[in-house]
């Protein structure tokens, strides 16, 4: 698991950072735990839904992310195809999750770095952090923080991101975009 964010405390709590925060949820779920810093990234490897797994982050900027995460999955000699990179998307709405196979950037920086280091075909879960604010720009708005009314919808969507995970790892990526894929109402497991 690849999470896209900003390292350090400056960043901890944006919305640039919801990769981040659903890996560590995901962290703190797991059985023995391990960690390493290299170079270019933060890996935390454990055992989650029964499965052996990496959690990456990178200690680069979002928008230099691809190297780190190229480098981290040489590295632990881990196909790209099993990597699932968690990433913010403020074209979607908050609280809703969308699970790809591959595709474009999006215009998310963080993505367009890894496509640049690795190519399109990898997995991703976009998690939904808009809709972007009018009176702001693109990167005010996800470099700002989370309001209390949007945090109460952000954590059961961090819980549903998680469980989508799970699916993902145990049953592919087919299940968890049909059980996980749509507005925050419908989502289903």
């Amino acid at each position: 698991m690849f999470g896209i964010g900003n390292t350090g405390s400056k960043y901890a709590n944006t919305r640039h950072n919801v990769g981040f925060a659903v890996a560590d949820q995901c962290l703190g779920r797991c059985e023995d735990v391990r960690r390493n810093t290299t170079e270019s990234a933060a890996i935390a490897t454990g055992r989650f839904a029964g499965h052996n797994v990496a959690f990456v982050k990178p200690i680069t900027f979002v928008n230099r992310c691809g190297t780190a995460l190229k480098a981290s999955f040489e590295e632990l000699g881990v196909p790209l195809g099993s990597c699932l990179v968690i990433v913010d998307d403020y074209n979607l709405p908050l609280g809703t999750l969308r699970f790809r196979k591959e595709g474009s950037d999006g215009g998310h920086n963080g993505l367009k770095s890894i496509i640049n280091a690795v190519g399109r075909e990898f997995p991703r879960l976009r998690v939904g952090i808009g809709p972007l604010s009018k009176d702001m720009s693109p990167v005010d708005f996800v470099l700002g923080a989370f309001t209390r009314e949007e945090g109460e919808i952000l954590s059961p969507t961090i819980d549903k991101a998680v469980e989508g995970i799970a699916v993902f790892l145990n049953d592919g990526i087919d299940k968890a975009m049909s059980a996980f894929n749509g507005p925050r109402k419908e989502q289903r497991v």
